[in-house]
């Protein structure tokens, strides 16, 4: 079991990877730095081999896939994760271990937005995004992570070994930003610099596609960890159609005792009788969540008791 475990994705990031490797290396000598390769075409594996890391490889394409690799494989007392594009300066890295070590933070998040990434990214669509992701998953979540999307951040064992990854790419940060949330764990916020990509180093992150992506990640996991919420937003939409055709009929009975719009009444029925199954669906799965969380504290107690034995071991 590693003390400190600095976990670093690449795909095709030879320019910069050396670098970063030695970076970590220098600040957390006690550290071990692994690199996972996906598939990278360049040189990226030989110059992580150079500058001292241990590599390994992760075959399914997207960096979620990498993550649950690195997640499955790894045992640390305090995992850093960060990008292999020399973005996140590796001199906040013992602040963000000491969150985990000292202060028993499950993830400390690397607040790029906070100071230099709104002049650094030469990207205004990333920006933009950014800030809305932020905005929409502090409101329905009810939480004050500071950068949803950032590749900079600090793990304890309990997170890692309990946090289950379904995103296959870029969405992965969104959902460990709102598994958090829902789990009610310790998220501290470290702010750091923000520099961006060197020249001729290229992001792999589309901002349209993998936007929209995360948007859609965003509303999944919503209806799955608050249905109640969801499903409720729903049933009252539907109930104000139904409501909103209702009216003039309503009125046009009351004023001539016909109802000559009857097919616009039927419609009016069945929007309000989906209204109803929205708010009972809702019910049932907000119980289904209850339970789940449940289960999930359960879990906890059994990660926390075997990472007490891994130490037992380690010492």
């Amino acid at each position: 079991m590693d003390r400190i475990a600095v976990l670093i994705p690449c795909y095709n990031e030879e320019k910069t990877v050396a670098k970063v490797v030695r970076d970590f290396k220098e600040v957390l000598p006690e550290a071990v730095v692994y690199v996972y390769d996906n598939n990278s075409s360049d040189h990226t594996i030989e110059q992580a081999l150079a500058a001292g890391a241990v590599v390994r490889h992760e075959y399914q394409q997207g960096k979620g896939n990498v993550i649950r690799r690195m997640f499955r494989e790894i045992d640390a007392k305090v995992y850093i994760m960060t990008d292999g594009d020399d973005t996140y300066p590796a001199e906040f890295a013992k602040q963000m271990v000491e969150r985990v070590l000292e202060h028993q933070a499950d993830m400390v998040v690397g607040d790029r937005l906070s100071s230099t990434y709104f002049t650094e990214n030469k990207r205004p669509f990333h920006n933009f995004g950014n800030s809305l992701v932020r905005g929409t998953i502090n409101r329905l979540f009810h939480t004050e992570i500071k950068d949803i999307l950032t590749g900079y951040r600090a793990f304890s064992y309990q997170f890692v070994k309990t946090f289950p990854v379904l995103s296959k790419g870029f969405e992965i940060e969104t959902e460990m930003s709102i598994h958090a949330a829902d789990k009610n764990m310790q998220v501290d916020n470290v702010v750091i610099e923000y520099r961006d990509r060197p020249e001729g180093s290229e992001s792999k992150l589309n901002t349209y596609s993998d936007g929209v992506k995360v948007l859609l990640s965003i509303s999944k996991m919503y209806r799955n960890y608050k249905p109640m919420n969801f499903f409720g937003m729903v049933a009252l939409c539907l109930a104000v159609i139904s409501a909103g055709f209702f009216i003039p009929v309503l009125l046009e009975y009351i004023t001539t005792g016909l109802v000559p719009k009857f097919p616009t009444l039927i419609v009016c029925g069945f929007a309000l009788m989906a209204s109803l199954q929205s708010v009972f669906a809702g019910l049932v799965l907000a119980s289904v969540a209850q339970r789940n969380r449940q289960e999930f504290e359960m879990n906890l107690i059994q990660v926390n008791m075997h990472y007490k034995e891994l130490l037992k071991d380690v010492e």
